[in-house]
């Protein structure tokens, strides 16, 4: 399913949801027509047509009423995560006199006019949204003012390179997105009652677990439930980071950062990995059998990824340990690909985990140097946001990472090479 596709699927449900809601909690078309003032006949529609969207019946029918089946209650469980994103959005931002929350909470639950949003603070200019969404402009621009009325403030700055988000937009998208990735794991979580695999999972990757952990715990995935699509996103932490909070990351696999930085965000330790020293097999430093003194590599020439890498400050902290100055890069990369290249056709050495460079050390084109770095170890392991609720798919790839990671010996730091003699 393209994105596009995904959006206006989203749009579909959501555009039902509150009706949904309504009877699945009275258990009753006529109740529920008491409650949101519709008719039994437009409620009875719109569960018909958000069945058709989900391709599963969703009630069982009744002579006393609507009782939710099990697939009814999979949506129940999702429905109510985004109204309570929704209803965060509305109350947050509902400033404007004789604008209450339930009328701002129907209304951006209401046809595509979140969505409209969610693109445009993406993509900052009309044309691309209208091009996007297969809208004209002034209806694109008609769906943001009607939001922004009824919020009683603007959502965009209009600037001559595009629109800029306020403060009150970047409010409303991470509640926004937030609603939209519960709508993409619907699609997974009914599936996974009809005995199959379906749906996106979508994964932070962080340098250490893109060499050969995450791609072999996707292939075992895949082999097993060769219908799921699964995006790794590759960007710093503090992207990476941006991205899980909102939700259009569902889980970040890498090196653990403190709790304390990130009291939103909740992290689970695999294994422990320390970093060490490597270089292309015939450098000069691989003659010495004896080990090597931190003094002797400071003089090197360094790749180094950036200074705000656990990498980075963990061997900034056992120089400094040393009372020696910190390593100076002469090139700066977070580019595995680069790293791999400039190591084995150059005398440039590196800090990192043996894990980045398995291939290579598998092959004898980079070996690890006898330096001793103390204080180095870190966490590894799986990092989500706080409440998140994972699909059954995003379940079952933590479940392939943690489980290829207990049984292999993937942990095992590789052995140090001794010198060429």
């Amino acid at each position: 399913m393209s994105d596009d596709q995904a959006g206006e699927r989203g749009d579909d449900i959501l555009r039902h949801l509150r009706v949904f809601l309504s009877v699945a909690r009275s258990g009753s078309v006529s109740r529920s027509s008491e409650q949101i003032y519709k008719a039994p006949s437009a409620i009875t529609r719109s569960l018909t047509q958000l069945e058709q969207t989900l391709g599963q019946e969703l009630f069982e029918r009744k002579p006393r009423g609507m009782l939710l089946n099990g697939y009814g209650e999979a949506v129940l469980t999702r429905g109510m995560r985004i109204q309570e994103e929704i209803v965060a959005a509305a109350t947050e931002l509902c400033q404007r006199p004789g604008h209450n929350v339930a009328s701002l909470t129907q209304l951006l639950m209401s046809g595509r006019k979140l969505h409209v949003f969610v693109a445009l603070a993406e993509h900052g200019h009309l044309a691309a949204v209208s091009s996007q969404m297969k809208l004209s402009k002034s209806g694109v621009s008609m769906s943001l003012a009607r939001l922004e009325e009824a919020l009683g403030q603007p959502l965009f700055q209009r600037m001559a390179q595009g629109l800029v988000t306020t403060d009150a937009a970047s409010r409303l998208l991470l509640h926004a997105k937030r609603a939209f990735a519960e709508m993409r794991h619907i699609q997974a979580d009914l599936s996974a009652l009809q005995g199959s695999l379906h749906g996106t999972i979508t994964i932070g990757a962080l340098p250490l677990c893109r060499t050969r952990l995450l791609p072999a715990a996707i292939a075992q995935l895949l082999g097993k439930y060769p219908l799921l699509q699964i995006k790794t996103f590759e960007s710093p932490y503090d992207e990476l980071a941006k991205g899980l909070r909102c939700g259009d990351i569902d889980f970040i696999f890498g090196a653990l950062r403190s709790e304390k930085e990130s009291s939103d965000l909740k992290s689970e330790s695999l294994f422990k990995d320390s970093v060490g020293l490597f270089c292309r097999k015939d450098h000069t430093l691989t003659r010495q059998a004896a080990a090597i003194g931190l003094g002797q590599v400071a003089r090197e020439k360094w790749i180094l990824p950036r200074q705000d890498s656990p990498t980075r400050q963990v061997l900034n902290r056992a120089f400094l340990d040393h009372q020696l100055p910190v390593p100076e890069p002469s090139v700066e990369t977070g580019d595995l690909a680069i790293l791999r290249n400039l190591l084995t056709h150059t005398d440039l050495i590196t800090a990192t985990s043996p894990h980045q460079l398995h291939y290579e050390i598998e092959s004898g084109l980079v070996v690890q140097l006898p330096v001793h770095l103390a204080g180095t170890e870190r966490e590894i392991g799986i990092t989500q946001r706080q409440g998140s609720l994972p699909s059954p798919a995003i379940t079952a790839m933590l479940h392939e990472i943690r489980d290829m990671i207990r049984i292999s010996p993937l942990a095992v730091t590789l052995p140090i090479r001794k010198g060429a003699g």
